[in-house]
């Protein structure tokens, strides 16, 4: 593995998506190439995922499909698909039977997300007149329900630092191997909280890109573009003292990687994820803290400290304002008690 974790991580997601392939009729290669210049690895990879969720879907439940080889699917089945058969296709995803037998569910995001796959897999189709209608655009898409906002309370932040930092709430047995980490986990933790990384940028931090001159880091959002971020004194404090811990670590110099896991190489977002939720379970057992809570425990904490959504919006990275309003502020909040009272019922 090299140093840049998002060359690897692309890599890795060509493989997996070149394996993918091999499991798709041969026709679906020309939309996969078609949209190579405009979408990420990833992107791609969940696509073909989808896309075999599909086909398997119609030749186990579709008569026409019905005892056929996924592989013998050409383009002329897909322009004889209708919206009723794709209506049909999402309801089943409710509740269904993988190749492997293990049983899976979508709710309304996870059946969004495949019926997109779908739409832009016809409309790939029907822009290149290989088919006559693209019959995915005509589906409505599932109903979206607000999710809770869920994130930290002041006296939660505190206390999930003070977790962190002293161990508090964890066994003996508990103690003894997480004192080994408590270092590094609470400067995870801090830069979190402090710049709002999502846990991706935070995995892929180097040594080389942190600059203490400036406490200024430099990370590479979605899409690929980097941009520098900034840190306060507390966050210095820590990331140095970590610095200093690694160094104890004796590893190899080629080994760039910020944060280090215990077989000395680097996290993983899942051992990130695991970590936080972690001493989250000792500091606030009532929520379920993630690094995307903790990120919109930032992002919430900013907005209150600047009133500025642009400002969240331009930190987060994220490029339609109306996200950051959505999940980060808790505006409506804000906006409904500075009414409070503004309405009189009598003249004074």
């Amino acid at each position: 593995m090299s140093n840049n974790y998002y060359l690897d991580r692309n890599r890795n997601n060509m493989r997996k998506l070149n394996e993918m392939l091999t499991k798709l009729p041969a026709f679906c290669s020309i939309f996969f190439i078609g949209i190579q210049n405009t979408t990420t690895p990833l992107t791609r990879l969940n696509y073909a995922v989808d896309l075999r969720t599909f086909f398997n879907y119609l030749v186990t439940y579709e008569t026409s499909f019905f005892g056929r080889d996924i592989m013998s699917i050409n383009v002329v089945d897909i322009d004889n698909i209708d919206a009723q058969t794709i209506e049909r296709y999402l309801a089943y995803l409710s509740y269904y039977d993988k190749d492997n037998g293990i049983i899976l569910t979508n709710g309304e995001r996870g059946k969004l997300r495949k019926l997109s796959s779908l739409r832009a897999f016809f409309k790939y189709y029907f822009n290149k007149d290989m088919i006559k209608s693209n019959v995915a655009s005509k589906v409505n898409s599932p109903k979206l329900h607000d999710k809770p906002i869920i994130r930290l309370e002041p006296q939660e932040t505190t206390e999930l630092m003070y977790s962190c930092e002293t161990l508090s709430g964890f066994s003996e047995h508990q103690k003894k191997y997480n004192e080994n980490f408590k270092i590094r986990d609470n400067a995870i933790i801090s830069l979190f909280l402090t710049t709002g990384i999502r846990v991706s940028e935070c995995v892929g931090l180097n040594v080389d890109d942190i600059n203490f001159n400036l406490n200024s880091f430099r990370v590479t959002r979605k899409g690929g573009n980097q941009v520098i971020l900034y840190f306060g004194e507390e966050t210095a404090s820590v990331l140095k003292e970590y610095l200093i811990y690694r160094e104890t670590l004796n590893l190899p110099k080629e080994e760039r990687a910020l944060f280090i896991s215990s077989q000395c190489k680097r996290m993983s977002v899942r051992s990130m994820e695991y970590l936080v939720k972690k001493y989250a379970r000792i500091a606030t057992p009532l929520k379920n803290i993630t690094p995307h809570k903790l990120r919109s425990t930032y992002g919430t904490n900013l907005y209150h400290e600047t009133k500025d959504i642009y400002i969240v919006a331009e930190v987060l990275g994220h490029k339609d304002v109306n996200t950051t309003k959505k999940h980060y502020a808790a505006i409506s909040d804000d906006v409904r008690k500075s009414v409070a009272g503004k309405v009189k019922l009598k003249d004074e």
